[in-house]
């Protein structure tokens, strides 16, 4: 089971990124996938989640925070679940992950998140 986030990088306030997370070694329907964020010197929060499509509804959830900025989507062909963020702020800065609990079915929110990717930094920065 892997997980690789990808997309981020430097962004002006205002400003969108669509960041990635491709999976392998599993078939993405199966399962739900968490989007977190760090931000420097802060505990790490959680974003977005979505549900598993094969067992349960393929729902979608979204920090109450971020709610109008943040969406959450999937590609199953691709093995990708996207994190679409616009009108980007400053505080929005930190490394971002995906990560899921690797059983079957799942309904956001997992109990437990079990594996993690690497993380994709985003700056939100004039």
């Amino acid at each position: 089971v892997q997980l690789q986030a990808s997309g981020g990088g430097l962004v002006q306030p205002g400003g969108s990124l669509r960041l990635s997370c491709t999976v392998s070694g599993f078939t993405l329907d199966y399962y739900a996938i968490g989007w977190f964020r760090q931000a420097p010197g802060k505990e790490h929060e959680g974003v977005s989640c979505i549900s598993s499509s094969d067992g349960s509804d393929g729902s979608t959830y979204v920090v109450e925070s971020l709610k109008g900025r943040f969406t959450v989507s999937k590609d199953a062909a691709k093995n990708t679940v996207y994190l679409h963020t616009n009108s980007l702020k400053p505080e929005d800065t930190a490394v971002y992950y995906c990560a899921t609990d690797g059983r079957p079915g799942t309904t956001c929110p997992p109990v437990r998140y079990t594996y993690w990717g690497q993380g994709t930094q985003v700056t939100v920065s004039s």
